[in-house]
């Protein structure tokens, strides 16, 4: 005789509900080991492509390099890395200026670097130790975590101290500072404000430049077919009033398709490009 509350149907549905206790559980168990990969890869994946690139240029210790870049953001709010935080980091890498060969840019990175990779005269910032090992890379870090993350952090305009955009606006800063000689600027001919008063170029770097060291600053103003920008642009006129005095200005209204024609020619000088 069954003992009441234990009948063939009570013990099926208790065996039903252990065996789904069960499975949540071993759901839970997957789903936290594969989180646990997922993080350990996010947070692998920097480091490897920051040392192979810093040790293909064979100028500074890599691995010091990486632990002064790693301090700026680990253990810290994503969206409160200021551009302070990465000094150290800049001063260990330090620029080493290519007078009359700095070029600055806005809004015209494609056509800059397609341009300096095939002639390789001029000096970008991506071309420094400080941008050729950071270009193209996201990180960030978390409170309470001294590791790095790869995946999962502030996008350039969530917030104005993400991590990415703090460590672009100080290299932008330390680039500026040592420029020297001639320096020259390609900007957008095809937008309304090519000297846009929000952009790196316009905000950070042309306030750096310094007259004790920069004779004369060349805009390139990279134009289209029906280009709607020129030369006397108003931007560009409050562009000259913002230059420390001494500096001497010139533009030039140049299309692009000369700029490329140029660039693929292996005979032709630069400066004979525009």
């Amino acid at each position: 005789m069954e003992q009441e509350g234990f009948g063939p149907g009570k013990r099926r549905r208790r065996c039903c509900f252990i065996v789904s206790v069960l499975a949540v559980l071993l759901l839970i168990v997957i789903l936290a080991l594969a989180l646990g990969l997922s993080m350990r890869e996010e947070t692998n994946e920097l480091e490897p492509i920051f040392l192979s690139r810093c040790k293909q240029l064979k100028e500074y210790d890599c691995q010091q390099a990486w632990e002064l870049f790693q301090q700026a953001y680990v253990n810290r709010d994503p969206c409160n890395v200021s551009m302070e935080a990465y000094d150290p980091f800049i001063t260990a890498t330090a620029i080493r200026p290519q007078c009359n060969r700095m070029m600055f840019w806005s809004k015209t990175k494609y056509v800059v670097h397609e341009f300096t990779e095939k002639k390789n005269c001029f000096q970008t910032l991506e071309d420094t130790v400080l941008g050729s090992v950071l270009d193209g890379l996201t990180w960030c870090g978390k409170e309470g975590s001294f590791e790095t993350f790869s995946s999962g952090c502030p996008a350039w305009m969530d917030c104005a101290n993400n991590p990415v955009r703090s460590f672009w606006n100080r290299a932008s800063a330390a680039f500026a500072d040592v420029a020297c000689g001639n320096v020259t600027a390609m900007l957008n001919g095809s937008i309304a404000t090519p000297f846009d008063s929000s952009s790196i170029f316009a905000s950070i770097e042309v306030k750096n430049f310094k007259s004790s060291k920069v004779k004369n600053l060349d805009i390139v103003l990279i134009t289209q077919k029906n280009f709607v920008t020129n030369c006397t642009n108003q931007s560009l006129q409050t562009l000259k009033t913002q230059l420390p005095e001494g500096i001497i200005y010139n533009c030039k209204e140049v299309p692009e398709t000369q700029i490329k024609q140029c660039s693929g020619d292996s005979e032709k000088a630069c400066g004979a490009c525009w």
